[in-house]
């Protein structure tokens, strides 16, 4: 294939900007463990590795149920660990109501049906996540991150006393539910022990029947183009767009409930299927704009499947160099579980390439540059994948766009409507593992991007965690136009978190907690006279942009009186709208002073848990 001239000129750019480092490998990554007790790995042909598990219907039951007991033992428990799973279950029911499959999903493991539609595979039972409990018996679901559920039907059976015939997915932040239908109870708050504090969440692309959904204690919570048969209540911030069933709008009243009609632009992410013949392939679901409902509602789901013939599939052991050589010669990529030491940033030159995570691959660069660069294409689908920062500082993460220097004549804005850019369940994580730097998280430079579940964090706890350790100055930049945001969960940078400097762009859920560790007031002021940094801020350029369902809360938690004068800025334009605003002081010391621009009732140790509420603004 011939190369084209422009993406060489490009590369060669970034080499001579210092983004790309021209030899180096993935990395030979920390020791991968086996699945224990694996019942089957895939076939040689499939090259997808040891960690992805399959199982089919006809396996017996009681080896099923051996294997995910013995990951789930190793993994609930293993919130910093380099171990990463997919367990895929090909097309066919499993379990019985009489015998139910039943198992619980702890951290880095993806567990996924292989049909095309999630009508295709069925459980009876349940898939779990459940609280987890410390020495001193305080059980939990604020640390239930980096886990997955999609693609398939579960059939609630089993269990007794309080778990008796009851979904459990108690997650927080990093746990997407997608392209699920549960038949039964679903609980999104483990109530069988306390105090069962939950902070998630995101459900896409999804249909429960039977009951109405609990959320429970659940802080926070976005439900995206889904079907409901109920839902029980509200904390502080309930989102629904384009979710059939959704409580009506009514936050500032009886429950804090943002509910939108429709979804302007959305499509779920892509994911691997076996067809008829066994073959394995990933379906690229179509955009929808204006959507209600669940993308399969109609029996199948519209969209274009690919081969798996058509991608690079990579381990962490993969050179870079062959990595971004594949990318350059037009293959689309999967990366397999692991941790990816990275030499220098993965290159996505070609529009509409597709970067598939599998098991929460994670990407750390180790050499100061970005894990992966995305030049200013319009199309790209990347899902499934964190990126975790390394030992140098990296200026960015992920960057998503080249924006100047480097831009492909036609292709500068780097999106177009009709084919969107898709960052997907893409995570992003500054120490909590090790140690590690990374000045923002993510820039997002081109156009017509959709933003569908990111959680940027900043540790608070873990490995290499402290104020001059962990350092990271901002989570999220987005300088492109008609840049739609659907769950974003942004965390304790140490200076504005999201600053919004595009054009025609649009937030529908925003949760949000201001860093807990300054170390003074002075260490952390934009000025001597604003006092801390606002988490969300819209740029004096902005002229249009919405935001609905954003909240930001505080837990200074150095015992000193550390104030943030505002959580949210934006200029006083007429197409500068924001719906439903809030903060909260969840514990620790100090306050923020208002929600937006000096609008917004303070919130302070007099009342804890409390949220300070703006209906709209201005």
């Amino acid at each position: 294939m011939r190369l084209q001239r422009s993406k060489v000129v490009i590369v060669a750019g970034l080499l001579l900007a210092g983004l790309l480092v021209p030899v180096g490998t993935a990395g030979a990554s920390t020791a991968q463990a086996s699945p224990p007790a694996s019942p089957s790995t895939t076939t040689p042909a499939t090259g997808l590795g040891p960690n992805v598990v399959v199982f089919s219907p006809s396996m017996p039951q009681a080896r099923i149920q051996s294997t995910v007991d013995s990951i789930a033992a190793q993994q609930i428990g293993n919130q910093f660990g380099p171990q990463r799973y997919s367990l895929f279950f090909q097309p066919g029911t499993y379990g019985t109501p009489t015998s139910p499959l039943i198992f619980d999903v702890g951290y880095y493991t993806q567990v996924a049906g292989l049909g095309k539609e999630p009508g295709a595979v069925t459980i009876n039972g349940s898939i779990n996540v459940r609280n987890q409990c410390d020495h001193n018996g305080s059980c939990l679901a604020l640390n239930n991150f980096w886990r997955s559920l999609s693609n398939l039907t579960i059939d609630v059976a089993g269990e007794t006393g309080c778990r008796k015939n009851t979904e459990f997915w108690a997650v927080s932040q990093a746990a997407p539910m997608r392209r699920v239908q549960v038949n039964g109870l679903l609980s999104l708050m483990d109530y069988c022990s306390n105090p069962s504090f939950a902070s998630g969440g995101f459900i896409a692309d999804s249909k429960f029947t039977g009951a109405p959904v609990v959320s429970g204690s659940q802080q926070q919570f976005l439900v995206r183009n889904s079907d409901l048969a109920g839902w029980s209540n509200g904390v502080w911030n309930q989102v629904f767009a384009g979710t059939v069933g959704a409580p009506a709008q009514s936050f500032g009243g009886a429950q804090p409930y943002t509910t939108l009609d429709t979804t302007s632009v959305s499509a779920d992410a892509p994911y691997l299927y076996t067809d008829a013949r066994g073959a394995y392939r990933v379906m690229v679901p179509a955009v929808q704009h204006n959507s209600v409902g669940t993308s399969w509602s109609s029996g199948a789901t519209a969209g274009t499947s690919k081969p798996l013939r058509d991608f690079f599939v990579a381990n962490p052991k993969t050179p870079l160099t062959a990595i971004n050589f594949a990318l350059l010669l037009g293959r689309d990529l999967i990366l397999t579980p692991g941790v990816y030491a990275l030499g220098g940033p993965i290159i996505i030159s070609r529009p509409d390439t597709v970067v598939l995570g599998l098991g929460f691959a994670t990407l750390s660069p180790q050499r100061g540059t970005a894990a992966m660069v995305v030049l200013d294409v319009p199309g790209t689908k990347l899902s499934g994948v964190i990126f975790d920062a390394g030992p140098k500082n990296s200026p960015v993460l992920l960057q998503v766009g080249a924006r100047t220097g480097f831009h492909c004549g036609e292709l500068q804005r780097g999106g177009k409507a009709s084919d969107p850019t898709q960052i997907q369940d893409v995570f992003f994580r500054i120490g909590g593992a090790s140690a590690g730097k990374a000045t923002t998280s993510l820039i997002v430079n081109s156009s017509d991007v959709v933003l569908d579940d990111i959680w940027a964090w900043r540790a608070d706890h873990g490995t290499g965690v402290g104020w001059t350790v962990n350092t990271a100055d901002h989570g999220v930049i987005v300088n492109g136009d008609n840049v739609s945001a659907f769950g974003l969960f942004v965390e304790h940078y140490q200076k504005t978190e999201v600053t919004w400097d595009g054009q025609g762009g649009s937030t529908v859920f925003f949760q949000n907690e201001m860093p807990y560790d300054p170390p003074s007031q002075a260490a952390w002021s934009l000025s001597p006279t604003f006092k801390g940094y606002p988490a969300f801020v819209v740029s004096p350029r902005v002229r249009t942009f919405e935001g609905y369902g954003m909240g930001s809360y505080s837990f200074f938690n150095q015992g000193l009186p550390i104030a943030a004068t505002t959580a949210f800025q934006v200029p006083q334009e007429p197409g500068v709208r924001m719906h439903d605003l809030l903060t909260v002081f969840l514990d620790g010391s100090g306050s923020i002073d208002s929600v937006i621009d000096g609008t917004g009732a303070p919130v302070t140790a007099a009342l804890p848990g409390t949220a300070s509420q703006v209906v709209s603004y201005p």
